[in-house]
């Protein structure tokens, strides 16, 4: 009889420990580097797609904090998350991602918008990278940005480029564009910009320099853009976008990700490895669908009209 009851008591024990672990929230850490409309919607849609798998209310335990664009802070935050041992880090831009990786071997780090994967040294291969680490990249297409500036300015020869030169994902974008530049027959001017205090400098230095000024995906160009663009007005230098949102925010006109759907595709990611895949069995991903928005109100404003042959194509027209 003894025995009997202790089985039961022992049984009952393991029910109870079993229930309490089936309770326990999924605990998604979410970091940035800095906020901006084109990684807050990042972060959105990575929310979204955890409460559309049933990962909501008290089944979820989501925490967001943005670097508020230094790398230093991304690092304490990374290092404190870290320390909290949350099931995944979603880490969303470069020097995040950097942070994330840096400070944790076991965790898993699911990184997205990130341009450069592989220069950034986030993983070592691209498929089934091994280790803790995947994501999704939003690697931009330079050549179609480049061929819409030019439909805009058909007499285009220099294009303007505002870059922070301390960002991997910046630097791998300048050398793109400057391959892409090459092969069209055009040049590029670059501006460093190592701050959002340094943006508006950056953008008054190619003022002359250039018949357009191109706003990369580049997270210190993003967050303080309205500099870029109050300089395009006054000097009457069309500025154009890497990422959507920012054509929202003033700038002509854009080719880019929806960011928000691209949080959704980096949230099945996170979904998987909930499930229980390993991070370092799944291939990185790239980013998928592209919208054209266009501003006509903010070309008028600085000296250009907007070609019947855009408008016609464009997913969305700002008004």
């Amino acid at each position: 009889m003894r025995l009997n009851s202790i089985f039961k008591s022992a049984l009952m024990s393991t029910l109870l420990v079993s229930s309490a672990l089936q309770a326990k929230p999924a605990y998604v850490a979410t970091t940035a580097i800095v906020e901006h409309p084109a990684l807050d919607a990042v972060r959105d849609g990575i929310k979204q797609t955890l409460n559309d798998n049933g990962y909501s209310g008290d089944n979820l335990k989501f925490t967001y904090e943005s670097a508020q664009g230094k790398p230093d802070i991304a690092s304490q935050i990374a290092r404190k998350m870290v320390g909290e041992n949350p099931d995944i880090i979603v880490a969303i831009a470069t020097p995040s991602a950097q942070a994330a990786v840096t400070a944790t071997k076991t965790i898993p780090v699911v990184f997205s918008a990130v341009t450069d994967p592989l220069a950034a040294k986030l993983v070592p291969s691209l498929e089934k990278p091994g280790g803790n680490v995947t994501g999704l990249s939003d690697m931009a297409n330079i050549k179609e940005h480049f061929s819409l500036i030019k439909e805009f300015v058909p007499s285009l020869k220099v294009i303007g480029v505002p870059y922070n030169p301390g960002e991997a994902n910046s630097v791998s974008m300048l050398n793109s564009a400057k391959d892409v530049a090459k092969e069209m027959g055009i040049k590029i001017v670059e501006a460093a910009a190592p701050k959002s205090s340094d943006v508006m400098i950056a953008a008054k230095q190619l003022v002359g320099k250039a018949d357009a000024i191109y706003c990369p995906i580049d997270n210190t160009i993003i967050s303080a853009v309205e500099s870029v663009i109050k300089v395009g007005i006054d000097a009457q230098v069309p500025v154009f976008a890497g990422d959507t949102s920012t054509v929202e925010r003033g700038a002509i006109a854009a080719v880019g990700y929806n960011y928000f759907d691209l949080g959704k595709q980096t949230g099945d990611i996170v979904i998987r490895i909930l499930k229980g895949e390993k991070p370092g069995s799944i291939d990185v991903k790239m980013a998928k669908g592209t919208d054209l928005y266009v501003n006509p109100k903010m070309a008028k404003r600085m000296g250009i009209e907007v070609p019947k042959s855009v408008l016609e194509k464009a997913t969305k027209i700002i008004k």
